[in-house]
């Protein structure tokens, strides 16, 4: 069918698209449903504004603040092209410089890399457990033995990088011990080095330091990262200053309260309802089953997806009266003289994240917290202060030109890759997509491998042109086979996206495919004829990024 018909009003015969949430993977499908001529789809968001947790906040002190240590860079051409096309000349290139503290000392990162920095004591601890391990002698003889995240740092790193970096640095970013995930989350996401390389660091007094995906990054000029994300909005029918329009895509302040499997509605908080065919959701998966589902939802369902970890995160900005004392990025730190894991200089990214560039300078610092490592919200940031004079970032002089301080409380910050993470999503979410739900998302899909911000907004475009193009989806790692009883089933994979630096092949864009209402009112769609191939895909050097483990670790 033909989607121009000159019409003001959405066809017919086009099917109902709902997208909760308009974070990065909801304004993707928006975007991308709108690019393709789609017209009968609203994104509704329970927040006055877009980004969700890539959200930018101006403190009344002139601080632009993000939530987390987020940085801009992509795995994929069509993210690109959307920067381009949104954000144009409007951002900084930043060199990464990034640094591991501790041991009152700054070892360049990654820490593994460069233990030649540590006392002397401890640099050989480093070095002698990483060739037992590599040679077959630690407790765990491989990394293919190891049943977890902990058995595999034990079998990569061996026991004085574990006990010095790994293992601590790791419980403070996650807030779980490591034996509760699994090891298949990691990708290339920690740098695994051979104890050849790593001796010869030592011996040789070499530094090893430009391992890793973002050794330059983009930054936008103005408003933090959020601005990216607030400039999809006019792009989807809200004003400049981001307010709604009547006949615009995506609805604010609208918080879901229930969704009715079998009725496909779904229920607000302002007592508004919405029908649909196909629903995109970005709620928290465990959220979405145990509470918001309704009707004919079997409680096997709402307790397997109740059984996935994750963790808050208490974002806590220092804005100083000071010229910045450093060029560095951002840092790590896996001792306990500080709550936060990491703490960014966030005003490096951009003169424009300070009142002035002159004569301010901004820390932003990430602390998480769980059932298992429990913060004092109301002591965050006094813990937080006193937690950068441990670690050498301020002088307790310096305290008394801390002008700004800013507190935000992510509760569900990190989808943790649990042992049974895999298992979990085998079974939720193959029921929720044969009920015309596809979760998607930094919490929908809880994939923490293929959660930066340009994963999700890829997810978010993926889902759509899985829908109407009949493509497959590479991001989330998910193939489907029928079993015995005839349901499709999901193998959770290690994502495509999520790895290698390797270009890859993608069909050229076709012809827009004939829509139809399939069973039960879901989106089928005709495959369309494929132009040949073209390259296209990841930069040169890898993904990790915004969040980078081991320490690679960054949102």
């Amino acid at each position: 069918m033909s989607m121009g018909n000159g019409s003001s009003a959405p066809p017919a015969s086009e099917p109902r698209v709902v997208i909760i949430g308009a974070g990065p993977t909801g304004l993707g499908a928006g975007y991308r449903l709108k690019e393709l001529g789609y017209r009968n789809f609203t994104i509704y968001d329970r927040h006055p504004y877009v980004g969700g947790l890539a959200h930018s906040f101006q403190d009344e002190n002139g601080f632009t603040w993000d939530i987390g240590g987020h940085v801009m860079f992509s795995h994929y051409t069509y993210y690109d092209q959307c920067f381009e096309a949104l954000m144009g000349d409007d951002f900084t290139l930043n060199d990464r410089e990034s640094w591991v503290r501790m041991m009152d000392r700054w070892v360049p990162y990654p820490f593994q890399n460069n233990v030649r920095y540590l006392p002397k004591q401890a640099a050989f601890e480093c070095i002698a457990g990483l060739i037992k391990a590599q040679t077959g002698r630690g407790a765990i003889k491989s990394p293919a033995e190891a049943r977890n995240f902990g058995e595999f740092i034990d079998a990569v790193f061996g026991e004085g990088i574990a006990r010095h970096f790994m293992r601590p640095y790791n419980f403070k970013v996650w807030a779980f011990p490591p034996e509760m995930m699994n090891k298949h989350w990691i990708g290339e996401r920690v740098a695994v080095i051979d104890f050849e390389r790593a001796l010869r660091n030592l011996i040789l007094e070499q530094d090893d330091f430009g391992w890793g995906p973002n050794n330059r990054f983009k930054f936008p000029l103005r408003g933090g990262t959020g601005e990216f994300y607030r400039r999809f909005g006019p792009k989807l029918g809200l004003t400049e200053d981001g307010r709604e329009t009547p006949s615009g895509h995506i609805k604010l302040n609208r918080a879901v309260t229930a969704i009715d499997v079998d009725t496909r509605e779904v229920t607000f908080n302002t007592g508004e309802t919405a029908s649909y065919d196909t629903l995109i959701s970005t709620i928290p998966l465990d959220v979405l089953c145990r509470d918001i589902l309704r009707g004919r939802v079997p409680d096997s369902i709402r307790e397997t997806a109740a059984r996935l970890l994750h963790s808050g995160g208490h974002m806590v900005g220092i804005g100083i009266k000071r010229p910045c004392p450093s060029t560095k990025s951002w840092m790590y730190y896996p001792e306990d003289n500080c709550p936060f894991y990491r703490a960014t200089y966030l005003s490096n990214y951009s003169p424009f994240m300070t009142p002035d560039k002159d004569c301010f300078y901004s820390l932003l610092c990430e602390t998480s917290c769980s059932e298992h490592k429990p913060v004092d919200k109301d002591r965050i940031i006094a813990d937080t202060i006193e937690g950068l004079i441990n670690a050498g970032m301020i002088t307790r002089e310096e305290t008394r030109d801390i002008v700004s301080t800013w507190h935000y409380y992510a509760d569900y910050s990190y989808p943790t890759p649990s042992v049974d993470r895999d298992e979990i999503l085998s079974v939720v979410i193959p029921w929720l997509e044969q009920r015309g739900i596809y979760s998607r998302g930094r919490f929908g899909m809880w994939k923490y491998e293929v959660s930066n911000t340009d994963h999700t907004l890829m997810q978010g475009v993926e889902v759509v042109n899985r829908l109407i193009r009949g493509e497959k989806e590479t991001t989330i790692g998910v193939v489907y086979q029928v079993t015995q009883d005839g349901r499709q089933a999901a193998i959770h994979e290690r994502s495509e996206r999520a790895g290698s630096g390797e270009k890859r092949l993608r069909a050229a864009p076709g012809a827009h495919p004939e829509l139809k209402p399939g069973h039960a009112g879901e989106l089928v769609m005709e495959k369309p004829t494929l132009d040949a191939p073209e390259k296209i895909g990841d930069l040169d050097a890898g993904p990790i990024g915004e969040e980078e483990v081991g320490v690679g670790e960054g949102a």
